[in-house]
């Protein structure tokens, strides 16, 4: 019992160091996926690290628990060795060992002694040739371990490229407005509002008007109820697994109803080529009469980007490929970088491919926006847990609140190829 005990100290040892190896390439891997795209952490990558730090400090605990047990017990393991080596060493004084022919006469010997009657040389020779079981891995399977190698493979697109761009504002209530000017007072010459310019004529004159936009926020989220034994036995962390799969979905919807507000726009530039083929230079022209629209539009405020739908990543890079590109309007793209929702930059705007706009038109080539023209508010809940003690269950929750806001229709432009 001591030995099988130890055997599950030293598994329960290494499982928790591979599991501090996944929580630290899991935080390397949020850490380097925003020190690639050049950007502080998101608050859900923050979010998650912390939960991950706050397990491996109890990692760490159980860990001194563990080795200080280990220790004691191969201190008990080496004394038992040491008696059971003086025990043998005694039991050779008075034993004859095993049994062993120092040259083929030898051997002669005992087995024709054997077949005349002699005991002792019987007993000798069966010694000699009994056979040896032959043990194999499929005769003790009870005690061979299944190795779960690594984390859990889940391939799933958690960035937020475009609400990153535009970057949450906080959601100050469950509804809030936002003041937009819709008229402005007027300058003008003197004397133009009725008759000829001259001292002392009537100058220009019309009232501002201020209207408001409504803001209501909407909730997402989701929950798991699971077993307690499920999150008790397994490795690695179930609950670490369900809280994290939840935070990406809750990514993945948050970031799909932004892309679902700007395709919504009704402001297109169409292409002059063939549907499905646009050459450079028609992307190129889309691209630059859609930033001369957001300009008339937010008069030159924010920041412009291009969102373009996976499905039309080929589109753009197969025209602005990185060969050569000194007399071009891009560098080019690198398809190496797509992870980080950034691929590059057209005539100075940058090109982010997004999930959230996966639901586009086939004739979308890609959305420009404004982040004068577009806001997202978000508030977010987290993990939640709730014990169920009746059927020893818990139930495990995420959520938030997100809300996009088009607070200027004309700085948002839909590039399209409907010939």
């Amino acid at each position: 019992m001591p030995a099988d005990r130890t055997d599950q100290t030293d598994a329960m040892i290494a499982r928790l160091e591979g599991e501090l190896e996944e929580r630290n390439a899991f935080n390397q891997g949020l850490i380097a996926a925003a020190q690639e795209a050049n950007r502080d952490l998101s608050d859900n990558e923050t979010e998650l690290i912390q939960t991950s730090k706050a397990r491996i400090d109890n990692i760490n605990s159980q860990l001194g628990t563990l080795v200080e047990s280990r220790s004691t017990m191969i201190q008990a393991r080496e004394k038992a060795r040491e008696y059971g080596q003086e025990m043998m060493r005694l039991r050779r004084e008075v034993d004859t060992g095993p049994v062993e022919y120092r040259s083929t006469g030898a051997y002669l010997v005992d087995y024709i002694a054997a077949q005349t009657g002699s005991k002792s040389a019987m007993e000798r020779l069966e010694l000699f040739t009994r056979a040896a079981a032959h043990q194999k891995t499929s005769d003790n399977l009870g005690v061979i371990p299944d190795p779960i190698v690594g984390g859990v493979l889940n391939f799933i697109d958690a960035a937020r490229p475009l609400v990153a761009f535009l970057g949450p504002r906080d959601m100050p209530s469950a509804t809030w407005y936002r003041p937009k000017v819709t008229q402005h007072a007027t300058v003008a010459v003197q004397g133009s509002a009725g008759g000829a310019a001259d001292e002392k004529t009537e100058l220009s004159s019309q009232k501002m008007t201020i209207t408001r936009l409504t803001g209501n926020a909407v909730t997402y989220g989701g929950y798991v109820n699971v077993s307690r034994q499920n999150l008790d036995f397994s490795s690695p962390s179930m609950l670490d697994a369900i809280v994290n799969d939840l935070a990406a979905q809750y990514a993945i919807q948050t970031e799909a109803a932004l892309g679902a507000a700007l395709i919504a726009s009704t402001n297109t530039v169409e292409l002059g080529g063939a549907a499905g083929s646009a050459t450079a230079a028609e992307l190129a022209t889309g691209l630059w009469t859609a930033a001369a629209n957001i300009y008339t539009a937010t008069k030159g405020q924010g920041r412009v980007a291009l969102g373009v739908p996976p499905s039309k990543l080929g589109a753009w890079g197969s025209v602005f490929a990185p060969v050569n590109p000194q007399n071009a309007q891009s560098t080019g793209f690198n398809a190496g970088d797509f992870n980080s929702g950034l691929v590059g930059s057209i005539s100075g705007i940058p090109v982010y491919v997004s999930a959230g706009l996966s639901s586009a038109p086939a004739t979308t080539y890609g959305i420009v926006l404004s982040s004068a023209a577009v806001e997202v508010y978000e508030q977010r809940v987290g993990q939640l847990q709730a014990t169920e003690p009746s059927v020893l269950g818990v139930q495990v929750a995420y959520a938030g609140y997100f809300t996009p806001m088009t607070v200027e229709t004309g700085g948002v432009q839909e590039i399209v190829n409907v010939t």
